[in-house]
C-alpha cells in the first residue's frame, strides 16, 4: 500500500475510534483521545470529566474497551491511559456534548448558547467560538454564531493552539450541529508580545570610540566647510576619461550674467496690447465702411431692375392705342 493510502486509512481509523468513544463514554464526560503507535503496541490516552466511569468497578469497563478496540478495529496490545479533565469548560468536546443535551432537553439555543460561552470565559479562556447549524427554530436550517474573546481560523495556530469538539443534538425538527472552538488560557500565540517596565535603557545605547568634544568639533568643521581636502589626486572613470576637453564649455569667471529687466517686459507687453486694441478698432471700421458701400450698390442695382421692368409695359400699351385708332 502507498504512503497516502496508508495515511488516508490511518486518519479512517482513528476517526472511528474517537466515535467509539464518544458512544461508550458519552456519560462519563468524555474530552477526546490521542493515539500513537509504539514499539510495545498502541497507547491511547483518553481525557474524561469522570474517569472512575470509564475505568469500571474492579477495572471492568476499561477491560471491555481493550477487547473491543481489539475485535473492531484490530489494534495490537492496546494500552489504555484514562486522564481526569482538571477544568471541563476549557475542554471543547465536552462543552459540545453538554450544549447538544442542553438543547436536546428543550433549552432556547440563543440561551444556551450565551450561557455556555459565558462559562467558557469565566474559566479563563482566551477566546471561544460557538457554531449552530440547523433548523434551530423553525423548518429551515440556518447557522447562529456566539463569539467571544480571541480566536484563530488559519494557520499553524489554528491548528496547534485551538481546542475543537463537535456534537449533534437530536431534535423534533431535525438534527442540530453544534461546533466549539476554544483558546487555553495558557496558550502561546506567535503575535503575543512583553512589555518590559523596568528595562536598564542605558544598556542598548552604544558609545562612540575616540573623543566625544573632538569628533563634534571635527563634524561642526565639515558642515562649515573649513576641513581642506584630501591632497590625492582622483580617479576617473573610464567613461569620463573618453569625453574630449571640447565637449566641456569653459566659462570665464568674470563674465557676468545679465538678469531680465521685469519693468521693461511688463512695458512691453502693454504696449503690444495696445496695438493689438488698435488694430482691432481698425479692422471693425473697414468692414463698417464695406458693408454701407454695399448696402448701397445693392439698392442701385434694384432700382435699375425694377425701372428695366416697367418699360416694356408702356411700349405695349402704346402698340395696342394704335391698333384701336
Amino acid at each position: 500500500m502507498a504512503d497516502e493510502h496508508q495515511f488516508i486509512q490511518d486518519g479512517i481509523r482513528e476517526t472511528k475510534i474517537d466515535e467509539f468513544f464518544h458512544e461508550e463514554l458519552s456519560r462519563a464526560g468524555y474530552g477526546g483521545m490521542d493515539l500513537a503507535q509504539t514499539p510495545m503496541g498502541t497507547q491511547i490516552q483518553l481525557k474524561a470529566e469522570k474517569p472512575g466511569m470509564v475505568i469500571g468497578k474492579g477495572g471492568k469497563n476499561i477491560r471491555k474497551i481493550t477487547s473491543a478496540l481489539e475485535d473492531r478495529f484490530d489494534l495490537e496490545d492496546p494500552q489504555i491511559d484514562v486522564q481526569e479533565v482538571d477544568e471541563p469548560d476549557l475542554n471543547a468536546q465536552i462543552v459540545a456534548d453538554r450544549l447538544a443535551n442542553a438543547l436536546e432537553r428543550g433549552w432556547y439555543f440563543r440561551k444556551a448558547g450565551h450561557t455556555t460561552i459565558d462559562r467558557i470565559m469565566d474559566s479563563g479562556a482566551l477566546g471561544a467560538e460557538i457554531v449552530l447549524s440547523g433548523k434551530v427554530t423553525g423548518a429551515r436550517s440556518r447557522v447562529e454564531k456566539f463569539n467571544r474573546g480571541y480566536i484563530k481560523h488559519n494557520g499553524e495556530p489554528a491548528d496547534e493552539i485551538v481546542d475543537r469538539g463537535t456534537g449533534v443534538a437530536v431534535m423534533k425538527l431535525g438534527t442540530i450541529g453544534v461546533q466549539v472552538r476554544t483558546i487555553p488560557p495558557n496558550a502561546q500565540l506567535p503575535d503575543d508580545f512583553l512589555v518590559a517596565e523596568e528595562a536598564d535603557v542605558e544598556s542598548f545605547i552604544e558609545e562612540p570610540e575616540g573623543d566625544v568634544d573632538a569628533l563634534l568639533a571635527e563634524a561642526e568643521a565639515a558642515a562649515a566647510g573649513d576641513i581642506e581636502s584630501s591632497d590625492e589626486p582622483i580617479e576617473a572613470d573610464a567613461e569620463f576619461e573618453a569625453v574630449p576637453e571640447q565637449a566641456v564649455p569653459e566659462f570665464d569667471d568674470e563674465e557676468v550674467i545679465d538678469e531680465p529687466d521685469l519693468e521693461e517686459d511688463a512695458d512691453a507687453a502693454a504696449d503690444a496690447a495696445d496695438a493689438e486694441e488698435e488694430l482691432e478698432d481698425i479692422e471693425a471700421a473697414i468692414d463698417a465702411e464695406i458693408s454701407e458701400d454695399a448696402e448701397e450698390a445693392a439698392s442701385d442695382l434694384m432700382a435699375e431692375m425694377e425701372a428695366a421692368d416697367a418699360e416694356p409695359d408702356g411700349e405695349e400699351d402704346a402698340a395696342a392705342e394704335e391698333e384701336e385708332s
